[in-house]
């Protein structure tokens, strides 16, 4: 299941995602850096692959050629790996 990262509603769409596309619901930009599995903001220039060159502007359309777009978790609440760890940690040392 795919979601805008701007409206938060699930998308119908393809496979691949064209620099053009829109939300339906809201009209932002589906391919950038914001609704991309790669991207995480505590990493080096907002992104997880090494290779990707820096966006500045990571809620526009743009050109990056290792775009996938994220799937979300089944009640479309996906945490972070940061947030997943730091829930690990707290059930770790709760008394």
């Amino acid at each position: 299941m795919k979601i805008c990262h701007a409206c938060k509603k699930n998308l119908e769409v393809g496979q691949s995602i064209g620099r053009r596309d829109e939300c339906l619901f809201c009209g932002a930009d589906l391919h950038c850096c914001l609704n991309c599995r790669f991207y995480d903001r505590a990493a080096p220039k907002q992104c997880r692959e090494p290779l990707a060159e820096l966006v500045k502007e990571k809620a526009k359309a743009n050109f990056c050629d290792y775009f996938v777009f994220k799937e979300a978790g089944a009640a479309g609440n996906e945490k972070s790996e940061a947030e997943q760890a730091r829930a690990a940690l707290n059930n770790l040392f709760k008394k």
